[in-house]
């Protein structure tokens, strides 16, 4: 899976698609007709408010993991995903865990 490096294209992203909230991280999906491939793309977001360089790389290391370890292939889609303030002080197992339901409920993975 690549990754989303345009801010315009992750601003359209934000504007057109389509939003799934847990406690630790938002999951924001848009359909893609692109180049990219079947495995689509991702951008991994921690915003500056929600916490200094060091819990903003935190959150992007766990994001980064789950993903690895969780996602499916094949559903051509680009994904955000945009980190909550609870990410870093959750376990791991919950958020893969809320990682997999988020999936199921925007009907990315009908397998996780």
């Amino acid at each position: 899976m690549d990754t989303i490096k345009s801010s315009a294209e992750i601003s359209s992203l934000f504007k057109q698609g389509r939003r799934f909230s847990t406690p630790y991280f938002t999951l924001i999906a848009s359909r893609t007709k692109s180049q990219h491939g079947l495995d689509g793309r991702v951008a991994f977001i921690a915003g500056k408010k929600s916490g200094n360089a060091v819990w903003r790389n935190k959150a992007k290391r766990r994001l980064r993991s789950i993903r690895l370890d969780e996602s499916p292939t094949g559903f051509n889609c680009d994904v955000v995903l945009l980190a909550k303030a609870r990410i870093t002080a959750s376990s791991y197992e919950e958020v893969r865990a809320a990682y997999r339901d988020v999936l199921k409920k925007a009907r990315l993975a009908e397998q996780v």
